[in-house]
C-alpha cells in the first residue's frame, strides 16, 4: 500500500457501540506499523523476572545492567560480544541513558533476550 498523503482518507473501518457512536477505527496494518514503528510489534510473551526488578530497585541501577548482572555479565564480555569497547558499553547501561531502539536490540541480542525486556 502507497504511504497515504497528508490529508488523503486512509482505508478504514470505523465500529460503532449500541448508541450509534463511534468507538474504534480499524486501518490496514501496514498503515499502523508505518504511524507506530516499534509500537507496531506485537509482542505478548515479553517479561522481566522478579529477580531482575530486585536487583535494578535495590541498587538503583538501569534495567540494563540489572538484566546483565541477572545473567552473571560482565561489562566487558557483553562488550566483546557487540564488538564495542567496555566503556563505550558502560555508558549505554548507565542510569539516565537513553539507547535508541536499534541500540536496545543490539545490547539484548548480546544478552540473549528480548529487546523490549531491557527498555525502561
Amino acid at each position: 500500500m502507497n504511504e497515504p498523503i497528508k490529508g488523503e482518507p486512509i482505508e478504514h473501518q470505523v465500529l460503532r457501540g449500541p448508541d450509534g457512536e463511534p468507538l474504534y477505527a480499524v486501518i490496514p496494518w501496514d498503515v499502523f506499523v508505518e504511524r507506530f514503528g516499534a509500537a507496531a510489534e506485537l509482542d505478548d510473551e515479553v517479561t522481566i523476572p522478579h529477580a531482575v526488578i530486585k536487583i535494578e530497585e535495590t541498587q538503583g541501577c538501569s534495567i540494563i545492567r540489572a538484566w546483565r548482572e541477572h545473567l552473571g555479565l560482565t561489562q566487558a564480555g557483553l562488550a566483546e560480544r557487540m564488538g564495542i569497547s567496555r566503556a563505550a558499553y558502560a555508558q549505554m547501561e548507565a542510569v539516565g541513558a537513553n539507547p535508541r531502539p536499534t541500540t536496545l536490540k543490539k545490547i539484548a541480542a548480546a544478552m540473549g533476550v528480548n529487546w523490549r525486556q531491557i527498555q525502561d
